[in-house]
């Protein structure tokens, strides 16, 4: 059982991150946290983990909590079971098993006299058994490490699990893995993740917003059902509130015009009737304070209705008016771009792939590199763009352009400013008025052109680099991504698959993401072993 009340957090000299968080979770649920990035899921996360302590709120957990975070690198110099919160216990096994009868051992132990033949099961199911539990956990890649805190969980068996995007490093071995694990436990699990199959195993979707944080009872894909739900009744009900609004114009404007014809012929009445000047001037300054009067109530109630059009337009996706329109590639569909023979790689004396590689590429393919961590996916890209040498076989291309798009978006220079950035691509001369227009629709408004690329995050990168697509005048002829969603959040990931949906010239994806691939429309898959 997980209580959370009234818990509130912000950083030092900052505003709240969110405020009065009211949050119950029943013991063996599993639940999810979802929300854009910067609203402070991983935070909320740490805070039900003890890791750091909220600004107010209380807080009720019964049961041990066993948290995987997201960022390793703060565990680089520790063991693997110093990592693992088990080092004291095996410390302790091994005192008594050679002899020792100190009281202080058999406490540390508390019984718990398998923790050997758990870490060793563990350590197998996650493919890690040539590891030894004294090894730092820096030597490890990152798939590795996350596997080792994943396998903390079998081995210590808690009552909550909290993960913070577990599947980012993983592969589709490692991913199945996973979610065989989380249908098996019975403990109550937490997660924040964008991987939208890891997403469907839980039983209620909580989400994080600026509105502080809504409970939807089901799955993802019940809760992007009664998301779109939402959307289209908000989409009614900014189309009502455009209609009062202009109904409410058209009404002070009748009712003004009435006025003053009314006040027009009053006015030559009183002069035919030879009413006194003063009595006229009295008579003008009433008829002026009651059409302000007037006025300044239907101006009330224009600007009532025109703030509430303006909270519930900001309300609506963000990515709705992100869209890419790429031009068409002036390569004919089917022409052949890249033909490898006999290609294989070698970091050493061995090759890198058990079968020599032979694969070819033609404008409008839709390829999908798969392959397990360390199976050289990445490498395979580099061969194909002759960035690399082959240590067997050969390429050839013909010309061609293309961009390739990294999971770091290495592509961007971090010394450059936003604006700086994104003129790289206008190859066609926008006028500055149009460019700095398209910045603002990917949400980067006027006070962050001059901050330099180098502070985004993954998210605010990839938007720069799809604004930049847009401007430019022409669209690569092949796009690669090499694992592009793994930094991004749920809205980011949409904001990309529905630019890349769009996109007719040939791609090439590395991506364990499965619901991606199929969204974008994968026709083909190379896979490495």
């Amino acid at each position: 059982m997980i209580l959370l009340q009234n818990i509130s957090f912000g950083f030092p000299g900052g505003d709240l991150l969110f405020n009065h968080i009211n949050v119950t979770i029943p013991s063996q649920t599993k639940s999810a946290l979802v929300g854009n990035n910067g609203m402070g899921k991983s935070t909320l996360l740490k805070i039900i983990a003890d890791e750091i302590q909220p600004l107010s709120g209380n807080i009720n957990i019964q049961g041990d909590i066993f948290y995987v975070p997201q960022m390793f690198g703060n565990f680089n110099h520790f063991t693997i079971a110093e990592c693992l919160r088990i080092d004291q216990k095996l410390h302790a096994l091994l005192k008594i098993t050679n002899g020792e009868v100190d009281e202080e051992y058999f406490e540390i132990l508390n019984d718990d006299w398998e923790i050997e033949e758990r870490c060793q099961n563990a350590l197998q199911y996650w493919g890690l058994q040539n590891f030894k539990l004294t090894q730092k956990l820096g030597e490890l890649s990152g798939g590795q490490k996350t596997k080792v805190f994943l396998a903390g969980i079998q081995i210590n068996q808690p009552d909550i699990i909290i993960l913070d995007e577990p599947t980012n490093h993983l592969d589709n071995e490692g991913r199945k893995l996973l979610y065989d694990l989380i249908g098996k436990t019975s403990a109550t699990i937490i997660i924040v993740s964008h991987d939208r199959t890891l997403l469907n195993l839980v039983d209620t979707i909580f989400e994080l917003s600026n509105q502080g944080i809504s409970a939807y009872g089901g799955n993802f894909d019940f809760y992007a059902e009664q998301k779109d739900i939402e959307e289209e009744a908000l989409h009614h009900d900014i189309h009502a509130k455009e209609k009062a609004l202009k109904k409410a114009k058209e009404k002070e404007r009748e009712t003004l015009e009435r006025k003053q014809k009314l006040d027009a012929r009053g006015k030559q009445k009183q002069e035919k009737s030879g009413v006194a000047r003063i009595m006229m001037n009295t008579l003008r300054n009433n008829a002026e304070k009651n059409t302000s009067k007037l006025k300044s109530v239907h101006t009330e109630k224009i600007s009532g209705i025109s703030g509430d059009l303006r909270d519930l337009r900001s309300s609506l996706k963000n990515f709705e008016q992100m869209k890419v329109n790429f031009n068409d590639s002036n390569l004919h569909s089917g022409k052949i771009l890249i033909t490898a023979e006999n290609l294989n790689f070698s970091y050493g004396k061995e090759k890198l792939w058990k079968e020599n590689l032979s694969l070819e590429i033609r404008s409008g393919d839709r390829i999908c590199i798969k392959g397990s961590n360390g199976s050289g996916k990445t490498t395979l890209i580099k061969l194909l763009l002759k960035n690399i040498a082959p240590f067997t076989g050969n390429v050839r291309t013909s010309e061609f352009n293309s961009i390739y798009i990294d999971q770091e978006y290495s592509l961007i220079n971090h010394n450059s400013t936003i604006y700086e950035f994104v003129q790289t691509f206008n190859d066609n001369a926008m006028p500055e008025s149009e460019v700095k227009t398209l910045l603002s629709r990917f949400l980067f408004g006027k006070d962050t052109w001059e901050k330099t690329a180098g502070v985004l995050s993954g998210g605010e990168r990839l938007r720069l680099l799809l604004c930049g697509l847009s401007i430019s005048n022409k669209a690569p002829d092949m796009i690669i991504l090499d694992e592009p969603t793994n930094n991004l959040d749920l809205q980011n990931v949409e904001i990309l698959t529905q630019s890349i949906k769009d996109y007719h010239g040939t791609l090439l994806v590395i991506s364990h993401d499965e619901v991606f691939l199929q969204e974008i429309g994968i026709d083909r898959e190379v896979v490495l072993n």
